[in-house]
């Protein structure tokens, strides 16, 4: 019987929302920038902040704060929008701050457990657990389902 040979690690870029840290596969991560004040549009839920001009492409902003807990952030100029893509669409996501890039090999990536109350785990790829820190690694395709995009596609064309 062959052992399974390790799988290469995956890197992830974290970051802060209050005192929780998060991670998204940095492959999906195509620019981070400082926040600036996005364009509202009606009738969007109220986790997304509106949308950004990003060189020509209308991106819209979510607050990862609200997405999780209901209250929306209080952005200042501190803030930062990480822009991920998420297969032809790219979206904006309202952070506190960018922490790390860890290397993560994926038989370190542990489910949520079933006791948890950290979010909806749909929104959960799984933990990661590094010296003094606990990671929640995202799984932004479910984070920004695709009905939620066809709305926002909706709200940012129309």
């Amino acid at each position: 019987m062959q052992l399974p040979t390790n799988q290469e690690p995956l890197q992830f870029l974290t970051f802060l929302v209050g005192e929780e840290e998060y991670g998204v596969e940095i492959t999906q991560v195509r620019e981070v920038k400082g926040w600036t004040t996005a364009n509202s549009l009606p009738e969007m839920p109220a986790y997304m902040r509106g949308v950004l001009n990003l060189r020509g492409a209308m991106i819209p902003v979510f607050d990862v704060r609200a997405r999780f807990s209901h209250h929306l952030t209080e952005a200042t100029s501190k803030h930062v929008v990480i822009i991920v893509a998420l297969e032809e669409k790219m979206v904006g996501l309202l952070i506190d701050s960018v922490s790390d890039i860890m290397s993560i090999h994926p038989q370190d990536i542990k489910p949520s457990p079933t006791t948890s109350h950290i979010m909806d785990k749909q929104y959960v790829r799984g933990l990661v657990a590094q010296e003094d820190r606990m990671v929640v690694l995202l799984d932004t395709a479910q984070l920004l389902s695709q009905g939620l995009m066809e709305q926002m596609a909706m709200g940012v064309n129309g």
